[in-house]
């Protein structure tokens, strides 16, 4: 937290790329940027990172629900473990190659990070589906507590977290994103162990 700022923990401002970086990113780059930006989801001006993490909780969900309904929750979390890494590695080249264009190390704009990031947070919910389905399980336990958990480890960036970030290139944008998700991701399951 830096001095006299006493809300650094809730607002983390993000480095914005400027228009004319943008319209260059598109234009050079269009396939790199459409990935790193999650679709277009970190083009949202207002919490970008937060944007893009709703959408790997969306994608975590559905490749749970639709795409894997009758696998054990072993074989749900192992499935969400590698879509999340499929996604981070992806992330790498992608990032980078949008990262070059933007004047700015790390742009808000860039998603993919928080992506996959909450792709492997939600991971350990697929225990915790069958006990949703019953209504043994609040959806809060299993939707918010890996949501909010990598958010927090995502802004705070605490011990190796941090210095993951300083790795160059799309390796820099997406570690610190990885680590937060899997120490959410484990901190989840224990909790979902719990309940």
């Amino acid at each position: 937290m830096m001095e006299g700022d006493e809300d650094a923990l809730f607002y983390v401002p993000t480095p914005l790329m400027s228009r004319a970086s943008l319209r260059r990113a598109w234009k050079e780059r269009p396939y790199s940027t459409l990935f790193a930006t999650g679709f277009g989801i970190g083009m949202i001006p207002l919490a970008p990172g937060t944007c893009g993490s709703l959408e790997g909780l969306a994608i975590g969900f559905l490749g749970l629900a639709v795409f894997c309904p009758g696998l054990s929750p072993a074989g749900g979390m192992v499935f969400s473990c590698i879509v999340g890494a499929a996604v981070a590695a992806f992330g790498v080249v992608v990032s980078a190659r949008a990262e070059a264009l933007a004047e700015t190390r790390d742009p808000g704009a860039i998603v993919i990070d928080e992506v996959a990031g909450q792709i492997l947070a939600f991971a350990p919910s697929s225990f915790m589906m069958a006990g949703l389905a019953s209504g043994r399980i609040s959806g809060w336990v299993v939707f918010g507590v890996p949501f909010l958990l990598f958010r927090l480890f995502d802004i705070w960036k605490p011990g190796l977290i941090g210095k993951l970030q300083d790795l160059p290139g799309g390796w820099g944008i997406v570690a610190d994103d990885v680590a937060a998700g899997v120490l959410a991701g484990a901190i989840t399951y224990g909790i979902g162990r719990m309940v």
